[in-house]
């Protein structure tokens, strides 16, 4: 999909030449703006194609293609047939969330070629004309549900990663964990997380005095307490870190394992509300636009077992 940056010069950034607007007011890169250059009409002042040097006036409108026409992810095969329609959260030009069903994995890997969320999302933005490149901002486990955020274009997931290494992009997951804890407490997991060695689909916990692995990486979990009785606790989580099986790990390390957890914990051993999947919601999430000067927060609305637990409280 060719995308097409616009913006009007502002007389603050002046005296000043195209290639230094796009820097300055735009936030583009020296190597986004040269790649543009050589683009046809890839550069505009005023809809004429101009170069990088010309000065430009307060008023002045520029264009710059960030992004050519292409096939896209054209890789992916039709979506199989019977998958729920994905569901909406958000959408503009540059952006897509959707609201993710337990079920369902994120990406093609292994036997899952055309029953995945990226299928879907490529096939439905083809529908309407746009052969976008599919980029997705994180994944979630194939039982987790909610929130997964897609970039349209390339410069777009470039400045989303920014905001996930600085901590401006934040997610955050509703849980149900086995056992008690304090009525309102907040707690910090900070323990690294690698594969495990004896089971090739499950990460380990690494205490700090273990040797660590080269696959070994920091982690680091963030969660709050909302409701709790001596059988099961409803939690907020916050992650400043995003390893595969992250918080499933983690809750199992402390002796908490998330309710309907089949693969770290005991799903049936818990006297608790029913969860025939890992009790895990990607409910909220939070950034700056890319290329629009506001935040954007998106929420995720419960699914169905998340909204029996809501009534049961």
């Amino acid at each position: 999909m060719e995308h097409i940056l616009k913006l009007t010069v502002e007389k603050q950034y002046l005296p000043a030449t195209a290639g230094k607007i796009l820097q300055l007011q735009a936030g583009l890169t020296k190597k986004q703006i040269s790649r543009a250059k050589f683009r046809p009409e890839g550069i505009l002042c005023n809809g004429v194609q101009c170069r990088v040097t010309k000065s430009v006036s307060a008023g002045d409108i520029l264009s710059v293609c960030l992004e050519e026409p292409s096939q896209g992810s054209s890789h992916l095969k039709l979506p199989s047939a019977g998958l729920s329609p994905i569901r909406i959260l958000y959408e503009d030009q540059d952006l897509l969330a959707v609201d993710k069903p337990s079920g369902i994995v994120t990406h093609p890997s292994g036997i899952h070629y055309r029953d995945t969320l990226s299928n879907q999302v490529y096939w439905y933005l083809r529908q309407k004309g746009e052969a976008v490149t599919v980029r997705s901002m994180g994944r979630l486990d194939r039982e987790t549900s909610g929130i997964v955020v897609f970039a349209k274009n390339k410069t777009c997931a470039a400045r989303l990663q920014l905001q996930q290494n600085t901590g401006e992009y934040r997610k955050e997951y509703l849980a149900v964990l086995s056992g008690s804890f304090p009525k309102n407490s907040r707690h910090t997991i900070s323990l690294p997380i690698g594969p495990d060695p004896d089971d090739p689909r499950k990460m380990k916990c690494f205490s700090q005095q273990d040797k660590l692995t080269p696959d070994t990486r920091p982690a680091v979990t963030h969660f709050q307490v909302l409701r709790s009785t001596s059988k099961w606790s409803l939690v907020s989580l916050f992650l400043e870190t995003g390893r595969t099986h992250q918080i499933r790990i983690h809750m199992k390390t402390i002796g908490h394992p998330l309710m309907g957890d089949t693969l770290y914990g005991d799903a049936f051993s818990y006297d608790a509300p029913c969860f025939c999947r890992a009790a895990l919601h990607a409910w909220h999430v939070s950034f700056f636009h890319p290329f629009k000067n506001k935040e954007i927060f998106i929420e995720a609305p419960l699914p169905e077992d998340f909204s029996f637990l809501e009534k049961m409280l």
